[in-house]
């Protein structure tokens, strides 16, 4: 299916203010920019809207407790190559003002919006201070389109809201891969808990032909078999799930890729008694802490085929560099294989920025919790606040 909402090319911002819900929400310490990935993804939509006279107002929020978004103006300011401004508060007179200042090709960012609690609350007042700083909306923030905030989703009943190429980039592809990928389709899920990935397997066991399953949620399939997990990270609640996926997997025909051998401690942060053994050989003090060799290498007669790849889930203790093979085997795989490969964004994302092979593949996310809700077949309220075509 098409992206079916007006973006930033169906609109006139000529010399209008235009509020962007930005994705500023990025690595901050010691008050400087660690990571500017997410800023260079908004970069095509902004230079768009320079381009054609645009005032633009950045809005964003930041995870981190008490986090300004002040150090973040420099780093625009050098990767547009024109000063970027800084506002310490989101709305008020001071705000005002400053917006009404902003010339035609000019750019301002706003406050961390979750200084105002408001934001998180999508409350109308809130909401209607910050509408009344533009004449018009844009989202590319695709990381919070699956929040219900006053900048997500408030806005836009206010002004008229359009997409930003990111956003536009992020729905299609993942649409797209979902809906009509090259086959065969393989799905790699990792993470803490299927609990947080019932809705994301069970819509998946209907499109993909191959699913493989790691982290510690693939614990909890090896106990839902009857096999001892030792001290490692389980669900046993979630036990009748994990039979339950497996069995519609045989139902369907779907390959199904549990780990056959693991990487196993007895202690994560010393990494002490590092050994592999089989998945049916843990014993009652081991914690599994990444795939064994075996395990991974299971996936390459499905690589070979050269279809497409969804990976969503780190699939080992991949933060500490002594349980992080596992990962990085299957990454390898995966971009050497040739297959159409996307990543769905969070500590996936995140692992992979760390090795350096961001541009080893086809496409990877930058919302974490906005993919999974995408890919498991959900609708996204920041997407379904914008003007339809």
């Amino acid at each position: 299916m098409a992206f079916n909402k007006k973006t930033i090319k169906d609109i006139d911002v000529n010399g209008k203010t235009v509020l962007v819900r930005a994705s500023l929400n990025v690595p901050i310490k010691n008050n400087k920019v660690v990571d500017d990935l997410r800023l260079k993804a908004l970069l095509p939509t902004l230079k768009y809207l320079l381009d054609k006279k645009a005032k633009l107002v950045l809005m964003s929020h930041h995870s981190s407790d008490g986090q300004s978004l002040a150090p973040v103006a420099p780093v625009l300011t050098d990767l547009l190559s024109l000063p970027v401004k800084f506002v310490d508060d989101s709305v008020g007179p001071k705000v005002a003002e400053a917006v009404k200042s902003l010339k035609p090709g000019q750019v301002m960012v706003l406050e961390n919006l979750r200084f105002h609690k408001g934001e998180e609350a999508n409350d109308p007042v809130y909401v209607k201070k910050l509408a009344a700083l533009g004449d018009a909306y844009v989202d590319d923030d695709f990381t919070a389109t699956h929040r219900e905030h006053a900048s997500v989703v408030g806005i836009p009943k206010l002004l008229p809201g359009v997409a930003g190429l990111q956003i536009l980039q992020e729905v299609d592809t993942i649409t797209k891969a979902m809906e009509n990928p090259k086959r065969p389709l393989l799905v790699v899920v990792g993470g803490t808990k299927i609990s947080t990935k019932i809705d994301f397997l069970d819509n998946f066991i209907k499109k993909a032909q191959a699913i493989f399953i790691g982290g510690a949620m693939a614990n909890t399939f090896l106990g839902a078999q009857g096999l001892e997990v030792g001290k490692s990270l389980v669900e046993e609640s979630e036990y009748k799930t994990a039979q339950k996926v497996m069995a519609l997997a045989r139902d369907r025909d779907v390959q199904l890729f549990l780990p056959i051998d693991v990487v196993v401690t007895d202690d994560l942060d010393k990494a002490t008694k590092v050994r592999v053994v089989a998945a049916n050989q843990i014993g009652k003090s081991d914690i599994v802490a990444d795939l064994g060799p075996r395990s991974v290498a299971a996936i390459q007669s499905v690589l070979n085929k050269k279809g497409t790849v969804i990976w969503n889930g780190p699939l080992g203790v991949a933060e500490i560099s002594a349980f992080a093979k596992g990962s990085k085997d299957i990454a390898k795989r995966i971009t050497d294989s040739g297959a159409t490969s996307i990543v769905g964004g969070g500590d996936t994302a995140g692992f992979i920025d760390s090795i350096g092979w961001h541009d080893k593949f086809s496409f990877i996310s930058t919302g974490g919790g906005a993919s999974l809700e995408l890919m498991s077949g959900k609708k996204l309220p920041g997407v379904e606040a914008l003007l339809d075509k």
